[in-house]
């Protein structure tokens, strides 16, 4: 004989409805609060693809198609000027504010870059999701290394369709302006991801 808890018996009792349709209980359980709305339940294309197990995951035409929807989502800068101020992308660069619902929706977001890269080699507390970005400015400042990386702050998934990093220009996450920052503060020999430590 099957054995449930009471916890179980409780949910088959009072839940089964919600059981098939788990999307329905996530909006019916979300409201619109400040900057986040219950559109974020909803998933687009590309996160229906990469949410797949792995095994399911592996569509070559349905990858090119979304890489080529990325990349046709990126927009460079409107007056050709790639950098900012290294000063203000070290603020934007570590600073996790923003598109939470306890989160002023007129101040501005945060890029919490640091929660995945280690950027400023004086840095003791990085997330390592991603890559170590120090001395990420020794690429230089070619047309080809400031389009690359504008590419994959705006819109990464041109590069990497299932990356987990923010699409922090296509989803209007960052404005230009800190995008410009957030590429100085990367690419500025002048910037301290770029000044090597004496130990």
């Amino acid at each position: 004989m099957q054995r449930y808890s009471f916890l179980g018996l409780l949910g088959l009792l009072v839940f089964p409805a919600f059981a098939d349709d788990v999307h329905t209980v996530m909006r019916e359980s979300v409201a619109n609060i400040n900057g986040v709305t219950v559109s974020r339940v909803d998933r687009d294309p590309l996160q229906t693809f990469c949410s797949k197990p792995r095994a399911e995951a592996g569509d070559q035409a349905v990858v090119a198609e979304l890489r080529a929807a990325a990349m046709a989502s990126v927009m460079m800068p409107a007056d050709g000027a790639f950098l900012g101020s290294w000063q203000s992308g070290a603020e934007i660069a570590n600073n996790g504010r923003g598109l939470q619902y306890s989160d002023d929706p007129s101040a501005p977001n945060g890029g919490n870059c640091y929660a995945c890269h280690q950027l400023d080699p004086r840095e003791v507390a990085y997330g390592t999701i991603g890559p170590s970005l120090t001395r990420y400015g020794a690429r230089g400042q070619s047309d080809v290394v400031l389009q690359y990386t504008w590419t994959k702050l705006w819109n990464t998934h041109a590069y990497n369709v299932c990356s987990h990093m923010p699409r922090f220009g296509a989803q209007g996450i960052l404005t230009e302006q800190q995008l410009k920052d957030v590429m100085a503060y990367l690419l500025d020999p002048a910037s301290p991801v770029n000044i090597p430590t004496t130990d």
